[in-house]
């Protein structure tokens, strides 16, 4: 087996009604993307989509075009993030009719991206939905909606375990145990077990075994606090002269890929992280995090070093994970746009194929 690229997918292409309300009638992750605009000399935006357009999730046609130009390019699947609010699901509706038709034939799993939604990224702090542990019974009754998606055959696995990720595993109230009580409820429904990732924050020392999980993924993203480089000096005093002061945080690509994965080896199972890009300034304006100079080209020695941390492991282990298919509000996409076309696209199925 070929190493695997699992590709985080945001399902915020579609209108809602929690969305119609916060942000007004009609908004998507595309009202951000498509009022963006440059903050600096040089800085790309907006992203403008190319071979997809600007798509809605909402429609089968939509989802089966991005499952074939991904698995055109040997990404092994998605990993779709899935919100659970103690009951309350949004963003829901991709995930649903992915389950409900059976449509597209494409892997899958799911990341419970488990945080509180705010305007933080406006620059206010309302808490919009808060994201809450109401107990056992919650839990049961999210590993019973859960189920439906463990059981797909579409699922994907490690070592016949659904893969399970958890965005912020330290804010479960006793984490281990709500895993164990998972574990044993999927072992009842006749699976074998389930294969738990906790995402760590910039920790390398985080852990996953004493919160009853079965492997790491390092999320590295610096944190945003009006880093300029140096060679950016001009930039910086104009922009400090335009009133920046809520600290955009500006990283060459090539500067900050070092950092982007773990430095030390650990004992436990961790899955690389790759990203391939980062500007969220479409959602925080100057208050966003900027990798200036991505390209293409930079992101094969990253994904390359990505794929030759897992080259030994056993097959089924042999996973990386990319940040993301579709995050196009953060900069944060491999899907096609008019600047690079298919061009980060192209450098994973050249690599995957060394």
């Amino acid at each position: 087996m070929t190493t695997r690229v699992i590709a985080f997918h945001l399902p915020q292409f579609h209108p809602t009604p929690e969305n119609d309300a916060w942000w007004g009638k009609g908004f998507t992750e595309w009202t951000n993307v498509a009022k963006a605009s440059p903050l600096f000399p040089g800085h790309y935006q907006p992203h403008i989509p190319a071979d997809l357009g600007f798509y809605d999730l909402r429609l089968p046609e939509a989802r089966q075009a991005q499952a074939d130009l991904a698995k055109e390019y040997g990404i092994a699947g998605f990993c779709y993030y899935h919100y659970w609010f103690g009951g309350r699901r949004i963003l829901e509706r991709p995930v649903n009719e992915i389950l409900r038709t059976k449509e597209p034939d494409f892997p899958f799993c799911l990341c419970w991206a488990n945080h509180s939604w705010n305007t933080a990224w406006q620059g206010t702090d309302s808490t919009l939905i808060e994201q809450g542990y109401p107990g056992w019974d919650d839990h049961a009754a999210h590993f019973d909606w859960l189920l439906q998606a463990f059981t797909d055959p579409r699922y994907l696995k490690v070592d016949g375990k659904p893969i399970f990720v958890i965005y912020r595993p330290d804010d479960i109230p006793e984490v281990a145990k709500v895993a164990d009580f998972w574990r044993e409820r999927a072992i009842k429904a006749g699976l074998p077990g389930l294969h738990l990732i906790g995402v760590s924050h910039r920790d390398e020392n985080w852990d996953p075994r004493p919160r009853g999980l079965d492997a790491s993924l390092m999320q590295a993203l610096p944190p945003i606090n009006g880093r300029i480089p140096r060679r950016y000096l001009w930039t910086k005093l104009k922009l400090l002269l335009q009133g920046n002061q809520h600290g955009l945080s500006i990283w060459d690509y090539e500067e900050i890929l070092p950092i982007l994965l773990r430095s030390n080896q650990v004992d436990w199972l961790d899955y690389p992280l790759v990203l391939p890009n980062w500007d969220n300034t479409p959602r925080t304006g100057m208050r966003g995090l900027v990798f200036h100079n991505a390209t293409p080209e930079l992101f094969r020695g990253h994904l390359r070093e990505a794929i030759s941390r897992v080259a030994e492991r056993p097959a089924d282990e042999r996973i990386i994970f990319l940040k993301a298919w579709n995050e196009w509000a953060e900069g944060n996409h491999i899907e096609p746009d008019r600047k690079w076309g298919r061009a980060w696209l192209e450098v994973i199925r050249e690599e995957l194929a060394e």
